[in-house]
């Protein structure tokens, strides 16, 4: 297999382009100067459907793929549609995977989670932590579904001398997000629930009208009466006492959790498809081992993360400083905190040659005033 360089003309398929990753990849390579982009909507092509994704190898024959497509949710979801998750996750990488082999594509990129890391995982956590331990039980056919996609590439990788390289990020924020109170994670909520907040405490109806427009809560949109539109945020934790407004927020503040801006995220992508092989990894791996443990190839992929986390509370008063909000917030404390802390070992991406250049308040900066637009 040829394993030079991805060209500006190289054909480059970035699966699941409308998402958060997908959208900022495609950002990315475009600036870089890559023109040869597919792109395939979901609608246009399934690719949990064995035949369609056949079919569009073979015709379309690219020679680098991003797979970034995947079907994802929140704690609730991941919780609810357990097969539902685990079924459309492994159609997915189990047709790009085997049909990018099939059609002799010169490199292929798979983002996995970190939720694919035992629940009770040493801090930072390594690569080599996979499989160690027990999985967070809510998202575990997710996290099954994308541990999968990863032996699936080093298996190919070992077996048939493929290049595919399985990557990890940590939580993500950035353009694309979603901000869907009834799904959206933590920082794209606490941003939209600030800017609600401080709008009630201006008194600027015009703007609150806009947001429900945009995005109705629970089907309660911009034209519903004032008195429906408080108790809808009532019941999201946005409360106003004609003067004050305040949150209700879950937990206690204290687990950490790290950002990586989905910009920076594509950055690195397009980094280790530019200059790192999984030849590049196993070679890693050697050094670090004995001989002995190192004729096992595996944990070959790669965390993408800042390397530092923050308490859910400080990130709370971050997001409050950024979009204005001067009203409360409480912490309820007999609601659950979720992991205390996911904080990923970035040693070897670093070491490799990449580090993000965005910083927390810069992003979140960048993407409030990107919402409010």
């Amino acid at each position: 297999r040829n394993q030079k360089k991805m060209q500006k003309d190289s054909k480059i398929f970035v699966a699941g382009h409308k998402g958060l990753v997908g959208s900022a990849l495609v950002r990315n390579l475009k600036k870089k100067g890559y023109n040869n982009l597919v792109l395939r909507t979901s609608s246009e092509l399934d690719l949990s459907d064995q035949k369609a994704t056949a079919e569009f190898f073979e015709t379309e024959k690219p020679e680098y793929v991003f797979l970034a497509a995947a079907k994802v949710g929140g704690m609730i979801a991941n919780n609810t549609y357990r097969g539902y998750f685990i079924y459309e996750n492994m159609q997915i990488q189990n047709n790009v995977i085997h049909y990018s082999y099939k059609n002799d594509v010169k490199k292929l990129l798979f983002l996995g989670s970190s939720c694919i890391y035992p629940k009770e995982c040493p801090q930072p956590i390594k690569e080599e932590y996979l499989l160690t331990g027990t999985l967070e039980y809510t998202n575990e056919p997710y996290a099954i579904a994308k541990i999968a996609g990863i032996k699936m590439c080093e298996s190919y990788n070992i077996q048939y001398g493929t290049n595919y390289i399985p990557v990890m990020p940590t939580s993500l924020y950035g353009d694309n997000d979603n901000y869907d109170l009834e799904k959206s994670h933590v920082l794209p909520a606490l941003t939209r629930k600030m800017h609600l907040g401080k709008c009630l405490m201006n008194n600027d109806w015009g703007a609150i009208r806009r947001d429900l427009n945009k995005l109705p809560i629970e089907g309660v949109g911009g034209n519903a009466d004032e008195q429906e539109i408080i108790q809808i945020l009532a019941k999201y934790g946005i409360s106003f006492d004609g003067s004050k407004a305040s949150l209700a927020l879950w937990g206690t503040g204290k687990p950490l959790r790290e950002f990586l801006n989905s910009d920076d995220m594509a950055d690195a992508c397009v980094f280790i498809m530019e200059n790192i092989d999984f030849k590049d990894l196993v070679e890693i791996r050697k050094k670090e081992l004995s001989e002995e443990e190192a004729k096992d190839v595996k944990n070959t992929f790669l965390n993408i993360g800042i390397g530092k986390d923050e308490t859910i509370k400080d990130l709370a008063l971050l997001i409050k400083d950024i979009v204005g909000f001067e009203g409360e917030l409480n912490w309820d404390t007999s609601k659950p905190d979720g992991t205390y802390r996911k904080l990923m070992n970035v040693d070897k991406l670093n070491a490799l040659g990449w580090k993000p250049s965005i910083s927390l308040r810069d992003g979140l900066t960048a993407n409030y005033n990107k919402y409010i637009q």
